[in-house]
């Protein structure tokens, strides 16, 4: 092929417009389409549901946890749920949150292992930032205004929040939305994880 008949393809299509789709494009194109489908089948978006149920989301028995009154924002209170040896915070932020109970929707749970690979999250609060981390093995840090967020090291997935409902003055755990490090799967029977 000559050099002006390369020319003349390239000037088959009008000026800046391209013959095919622009790496943007299509990764922009193929994300819209594995959106859509993996949405279709999350529970609760078909047929127009008004509210999403979460797919790892499990419920437990409902356990109280704690008082609204009694909370001290910045604080963290721990306790156990849904198991005996599974640690967890309650912590009143002091601003709005994912998942927030409360009058002011600021205080939240969360389990205290690494989502990663089960690193000690223990007295790794940081008030000023409201993040639990970072994580002793590789240094992952959560933001726990937004559902436990990485925001960075190597985790892939949030940190597993604790659900909560509130009664009066009464904060009680309902469930876990996540997956809770070293079980295969959200269960109601530890034995069976």
């Amino acid at each position: 092929m000559s050099e002006h008949e390369i020319k003349l393809q390239s000037h088959d299509h009008a000026e800046g417009e391209r013959a095919c789709m622009s790496r943007r494009e299509f990764l922009l194109a193929g994300g819209a389409v594995v959106s859509v489908t993996a949405l279709s089948g999350v529970p609760g978006l078909a047929q127009g549901a008004a509210q999403p149920q979460y797919a790892l989301k499990a419920n437990y028995a409902r356990q109280k946890v704690g008082q609204l009154s009694r909370l001290v924002q910045g604080k963290p209170i721990q306790f156990n749920y849904p198991y005996a040896h599974v640690s967890n915070i309650l912590v009143k932020l002091g601003a709005p949150a994912g998942g927030g109970v409360g009058a002011d929707g600021d205080v939240v749970a969360f389990n205290l292992q690494c989502p990663h690979m089960g690193g000690p999250l223990h007295g790794s609060y940081k008030e000023q930032h409201q993040v639990l981390g970072p994580c002793p093995l590789h240094l992952t840090t959560f933001d726990l205004t937004r559902h436990g967020m990485v925001i960075s090291g190597h985790a892939t997935e949030s940190l597993p929040q604790i659900v909560l409902e509130v009664e009066g003055d009464n904060i009680y755990a309902v469930g876990v939305l996540g997956l809770i490090y070293g079980y295969s799967r959200n269960v109601a029977n530890p034995a069976s994880a």
